[in-house]
């Protein structure tokens, strides 16, 4: 009989899957969820929260079942929905991956360029940027592995610190802030800083496909990123205006900023910009080379398996390329990015399809109805992110439209 992981693996397990939840889902969390207000974004990770750990559980299973360390999504989808299951999920993959790329090279771009007087183009930051994390994810797995270790109790600690300083500067007035409308628009925010299920596979085999012990695992590592989550709201809403001039949530939201742009100007101190700095860029890095070396994988798999070709230049050019000529011709593009990727890729590929196979495995009714709940729930996700990308509808702050065919926008506030 196989013996149980220790308790010190199922905790590491858990700060690893934390760990892939601090990404640049969370530099975007104040901007998107502070314009719908503290309490309005708490109900609504809680709603996000469990909705993505029920999903979670179900691919658990899957990997367990399968016990296989390649476990790959797009075989698993079309051994349950067919060729076009299959394709699908490559297209949510490729929104997913390519989507948080080019929000990591606009993101990090942005802040260097927002709290530093570079006297040279942003174009040439965001080139050196891709350049060193790039060179990382070609380079020997072993050693990212070795350094990622080092820049996460890094991350760690700067944002220990930059939350002890921040929270001097909090007024709790701003807290009671509240705008329904617009906490519809935060949500693809909120399900891209709750992803970590593309560790899944590694995690159950991790701790040796232990179904009770995986599912313990999910769970703490999910609640710790919820605390993380929670406490970095309400530092950004408790220190930024909502709407008073170029440090306010309303400015970064409409400039496209990372939360720590406005807060390292505002709070104004040494160790604040210090901090800030560091927990973004680590942030940044160690998603983007985590991120990097999925893509390197699904691409590998894509090229030498789906359409025959056998090269490693094609698969560098087809995994950085887009992400770099995106960043390069959008470079504000970096909340829109995170929107896109949450709102349509994570919610097709870690949210839609795991819910159609628990539909088709379901063993009683309630689970069944469950899974039906939750896809409608991703759905419904689903359909505001399309409408809003598509022009049909247009939530901003304080007030929400409806563009209708004739393009007048009738004001329902």
């Amino acid at each position: 009989m196989d013996r149980k992981p220790s308790s010190f693996i199922v905790l590491a397990t858990a700060f690893l899957i934390t760990g892939n939840l601090v990404g640049a889902g969370i530099l975007a969390l104040p901007v998107k969820t502070g314009l719908g207000g503290f309490v309005p974004s708490l109900l609504g990770m809680v709603m996000v929260g469990i909705a993505m750990f029920f999903t979670a559980l179900i691919l658990g299973k899957e990997a367990t079942e399968t016990r296989q360390p390649s476990f790959n999504y797009p075989s698993l989808y079309r051994g349950y929905l067919g060729a076009g299951g299959k394709w699908i999920a490559i297209a949510a993959n490729l929104i997913i991956l390519y989507g948080l790329l080019t929000a990591y090279l606009t993101g990090a771009t942005s802040i260097i360029t927002n709290l530093f007087p570079v006297s040279f183009h942003s174009l040439w930051i965001t080139l050196i940027l891709f350049a060193g994390l790039t060179l990382l994810n070609v380079s020997n797995v072993s050693i990212i592995r070795r350094y990622n270790v080092v820049l996460m109790v890094l991350l760690w600690i700067a944002f220990g610190a930059i939350v002890f300083v921040s929270e001097r500067h909090v007024e709790v007035s701003r807290l009671n802030y509240a705008d329904w409308v617009f906490l519809p628009a935060a949500f693809p925010i909120i399900l891209t800083a709750f992803h970590f299920h593309n560790i899944i596979p590694s995690v159950c085999q991790d701790l040796q496909w232990d179904s009770g012990t995986i599912w313990k695992a999910m769970l703490v590592g999910v609640i710790i990123g919820f605390g993380m989550n929670a406490l970095w709201i309400q530092v950004g809403v408790g220190v930024l205006p909502v709407d008073d001039g170029e440090l306010s949530l309303v400015s970064a939201f409409e400039n496209n900023l990372p939360a720590t742009v406005p807060l390292s100007k505002l709070i104004s101190s040494p160790v604040f910009m210090t901090g800030s700095l560091l927990f973004a860029l680590l942030a940044i890095s160690t998603s983007y080379l985590a991120n990097g070396l999925g893509l390197l994988g699904f691409m590998h798999d894509f090229t030498e398996n789906h359409i025959k070709i056998s090269s490693r230049l094609l698969t560098l050019l087809l995994s950085f390329g887009p992400p770099l000529a995106i960043s390069l011709a959008y470079p504000d593009i970096f909340l829109k990015a995170l929107d896109v990727v949450g709102g349509v890729g994570i919610v097709v590929l870690f949210g839609i399809l795991p819910c159609l196979i628990g539909i088709k495995k379901a063993s009683g009714s309630i689970r069944r109805a469950l899974c039906v709940f939750f896809l409608i729930l991703f759905g419904l996700f689903l359909i505001l992110e399309l409408a809003q990308e598509g022009g049909v509808l247009r939530i901003q702050p304080h007030v929400e439209y409806w563009k209708h065919q004739t393009g007048q926008e009738i004001d329902h506030q």
